[in-house]
């Protein structure tokens, strides 16, 4: 029987958690900060942008351009550490994920693209990519953004496993390209695989006779100033002036050619060889290669040789990249003699390889090595190859030694990081030392702005520099007469033609006074080409870096282009060469011969 007096079992509603529990959850999930990405990825569009939207006579703007998406990223980072609004487990899943990826994308990318590409490419796309993410979904408040951020982030890195760098251009843009697309070296030596041999057309005398008095013996001429003379040139070009005598593919390097007749010689690099290569210069046929088995490659220039040959003495003389000076029979590339100078002064090739064009004088064949102690300048014997003598020198540089004469004495010049060293040819016993220190490299070459007056670079983007040698009671002195901003050559070579100087402050050509180094005009954007000065017409060829010939008027009162045509395809950056009406040029894919209208 059922107990009435019992009260009735009351239905409870269910249990709601407390409010402040609620707020808790939900406010964990705060929006994320955005201001300081935003700043940040302008940021890196701007430094990126700032050598094309500043003229500046400071470097700032290149290393700006190098160095500022990278940093600006990685402030991203910090951003998302300490000032995101994030939970502190998005903050530490985001950076463990973000710095795995990165650290692998480092080891699996082409080897082309570590160093400059890592810092230019990868680095900025990854933490670009997670700036951007962050933004687009700093509203969500979910572990879903955590995810979207990373998983952008780690695609922007992993973008860099697909491609290769084919080395920079003057301004430090990135030349790049599918990492499994063949490289133009790999196109040509396919082709060269598979053509015949090009036959040689020149008779032993006729060897013989072009040997005798080389038109263009080395590095920049015979004096290592660019400047030719005995010929005029016509400044009304047709259209047929850039149709080329021969063109043709050749393999990788920054060597000029060296004319002697109807032979051009050179240094190439075609796969794991660096070859000394002799062509027809009517042609363009190979008559004859010597090969060394030796590859060298940097991230800024990529692969190949840095050097001229020169010819001088019966001999060519060449120094390879990865340290090998040689003396050649020009008739037919055969090794007279072989040294390596990385044994000789015992250092490593510096980061853009052993670049010294040899000189030839008084019977020694002299490079710049850059070793510890006396070991900076090498003289070796242009008969035996032995060691005749050494000297200090800074222990980088891109310049040659040239031959100056100076206050009536014939000295070598070389000019490096460290200092200018003025040295006795016979014995390189330094006679003066000209502190000039450089952090940067140390590129172009000391040339005579006057009988006793030497003008050299300062360094990168940072000017020129005219000093007064003089000699007095057996005793070498220097002192600098004016330093100017105005013309900031980076590794392109400036000529001097009736008291003027006329090069590249950094990719646009310009003309300054040699008096006072003050800038006449600045016009002509070429790139970081080179200029070549035809004396006897007062002509300068110009060579821009992609390729274009240009002529131009050596008029100090303004800047006169006369003519152009497209001469090459692709960066260049190699000296050119005219001998007589026939214009030679190549760079690291390409060369080809031209020929020009002359006054006769």
């Amino acid at each position: 029987m059922t107990d009435t007096n019992q009260p009735e079992t009351e239905s409870k509603p269910p249990v709601e958690p407390a409010a402040s529990e609620t707020t808790s959850a939900v406010s964990e999930w705060k929006p994320l900060r955005i201001w300081p990405p935003i700043l940040l990825l302008i940021g890196m569009v701007v430094t990126r942008l700032m050598p094309r939207l500043v003229e500046s006579d400071s470097p700032l703007p290149i290393m700006a351009a190098v160095f500022g998406p990278l940093i600006c990223g990685g402030l991203i980072l910090v951003w998302w550490v300490l000032a995101s609004r994030a939970t502190w487990k998005e903050k530490l899943i985001g950076l463990f994920v973000v710095l795995v990826a990165a650290g692998a994308t480092l080891a699996l990318i082409d080897p082309t693209m570590k160093g400059p590409g890592a810092m230019l490419v990868t680095g900025p796309m990854g933490l670009g990519l997670f700036g951007i993410a962050a933004l687009l979904v700093s509203r969500m408040r979910s572990a879903k953004r955590t995810v979207i951020i990373v998983g952008c982030s780690v695609l922007g890195f992993l973008f860099s496993l697909l491609l290769r760098s084919e080395g920079m251009w003057g301004d430090y843009d990135m030349e790049l390209a599918w990492r499994w697309t063949p490289t133009v070296e790999e196109r040509m030596l396919s082709r060269a695989d598979a053509a015949p041999a090009d036959q040689a057309t020149l008779t032993a005398a006729e060897l013989e006779a072009a040997l005798t008095e080389p038109e263009w013996p080395g590095f920049r001429g015979a004096l290592r100033d660019s400047v030719l003379t005995g010929v005029s040139l016509d400044a009304d070009w047709n259209a047929d002036v850039g149709t080329p005598l021969w063109k043709k593919a050749i393999g990788p390097g920054w060597s000029s050619f060296v004319v002697a007749g109807p032979l051009l010689f050179t240094q190439e690099q075609r796969g794991e060889e660096e070859l000394i290569v002799c062509y027809d210069a009517e042609t363009g046929a190979e008559l004859w290669t010597q090969e060394i088995k030796t590859r060298f490659y940097d991230a800024l220039g990529g692969p190949g040789p840095r050097a001229t040959p020169t010819l001088a003495d019966g001999g060519l003389y060449v120094m390879g990249a990865s340290g090998h000076v040689l003396r050649l029979d020009p008739a037919n590339g055969e090794i007279i003699w072989q040294q390596d100078v990385r044994q000789v002064a015992d250092r490593e090739p510096p980061i853009w390889g052993f670049s010294s064009s040899p000189l030839v004088v008084e019977g020694t064949v002299i490079v710049h090595a850059g070793g510890k102690g006396d070991k900076g300048l090498l003289a070796f014997d242009t008969e035996s190859g032995e060691l005749k003598w050494s000297a200090p020198a800074g222990d980088h540089s891109y310049s040659s030694p040239a031959l100056l004469t100076i206050v009536g004495q014939p000295v070598i010049a070389m000019l490096t990081n460290k200092e200018l060293n003025l040295l006795n040819p016979a014995d390189g016993a330094v006679m003066l030392s000209f502190d000039c220190a450089s952090e940067g490299q140390r590129v172009l070459q000391p040339q005579l702005a006057g009988e006793d007056e030497i003008l050299i670079a300062t360094g990168m983007g940072k000017g020129v520099q005219k000093i007064h040698v003089t000699k007095k009671d057996g005793k070498w002195a220097a002192e600098e007469i004016w330093t100017t901003a105005g013309l900031k050559p980076d590794f392109n070579d400036c000529v001097i033609y009736d008291g003027h100087a006329y090069g590249f402050d950094g990719a646009i050509f310009t003309c300054f006074d040699l008096k006072d180094g003050k800038r006449k005009w600045k016009g002509g954007r070429y790139g970081k080409g080179q200029v070549l000065l035809v004396k006897d017409s007062g002509h300068l060829l110009v060579i821009g870096e992609e390729g274009a010939v240009v002529l131009l008027k050596a008029d100090p009162t303004e800047h006169q282009e006369l003519a152009t045509f497209q001469a090459l395809e692709g960066k260049t950056w190699n000296h050119p060469v005219l001998s007589g009406d026939r214009l030679y040029v190549r760079n690291s894919t390409q060369a080809a011969a031209y020929r020009l209208p002359i006054v006769k």
